[in-house]
């Protein structure tokens, strides 16, 4: 694990940080003690009855996964993957390439130590980059030069948003910043999401959230209608918002899977 290293300076490891939780929970080593302490914890909170942190997490990168290959089936070249946390395996580049290997990829995270990992492990990809912005700032991110330089926004582009909107606030705008990213996307693009969501656990995923209030960033999970907002303008793609093992998943479908409480869609641009 992290703690077997020295500690970058500027990483405070004492604080529990999420793209570093999220890592543990996908099986990664870029993790410290106080990132582990809060990822068991909201294990614990999850119970035994239900799915956990661990498979929502690994469930909701399969999501990504076959989101990716649906849009690089369907002729699209470029990807704009926002809130990207740390490298894991089937980054939004590896899959993609799978079937088109002209792929071109846009990694933004606003975390600098993420952003540092990113650089390391792209130096030797061609038309891949990892940008530091914030989501927040979505015109910002539209705007940064590496993003204009790799991204043609009037040809199609897959946009996504997994695993990030939940840690904005409602006070942050998240429909104004998604509306941006609709604006800019042409027709034929496809908007990629996922989101924590209230509706399948409503008595413990607030009580999970909760636990973020010392970390890094806090947590907003949102129901299902609310979710849905964000794909206003678009047309949702079947199966709709569903739990993330349902969206369109393979031969083998995890128990309790209409019980996760991260939805997922995928919206096309007209």
């Amino acid at each position: 694990m992290a703690d077997e290293r020295e500690v970058p300076g500027e990483v405070d490891s004492a604080v529990p940080n999420i793209a570093r939780v999220y890592d543990y929970w996908l099986g990664g080593k870029d993790n410290y003690a106080a990132d582990r302490a809060l990822a068991e914890k909201l294990i614990a909170i999850a119970g035994e009855d239900g799915p956990n942190p661990r498979s929502g997490a690994r469930e909701n990168r399969a999501f990504m996964g076959r989101a990716v290959r649906l849009a690089a089936r369907g002729g699209i070249r470029q990807f704009l993957d926002i809130g990207t946390g740390l490298p894991a395996m089937g980054n939004v580049h590896q899959v993609a390439r799978e079937i088109a290997p002209e792929a071109r990829v846009a990694y933004v995270d606003y975390d600098p130590v993420v952003c540092a990992h990113g650089r390391a492990m792209l130096a030797d990809e061609g038309r891949v980059r990892m940008i530091e912005a914030d989501v927040r700032d979505a015109r910002g991110v539209l705007a940064h030069p590496d993003v204009t330089d790799l991204v043609d926004f009037s040809e199609p582009v897959a946009v996504m948003l997994v695993a990030v909107l939940h840690y904005l606030s409602d006070s942050d705008g998240p429909d104004e910043v998604v509306g941006a990213f609709r604006e800019r996307m042409a027709p034929g693009s496809l908007l990629v999401l996922s989101h924590i969501s209230t509706d399948p656990l409503p008595a413990r995923v607030p009580r999970g959230a909760a636990q973020f209030a010392a970390s890094t960033a806090r947590q907003t999970p949102r129901p299902r209608e609310r979710i849905e907002r964000f794909f206003t303008g678009l047309d949702v793609l079947d199966p709709g918002v569903v739990s993330v093992p349902l969206w369109r998943p393979g031969t083998i479908v995890p128990p309790h899977a209409d019980r996760f409480p991260v939805l997922a869609g995928v919206g096309a641009k007209r």
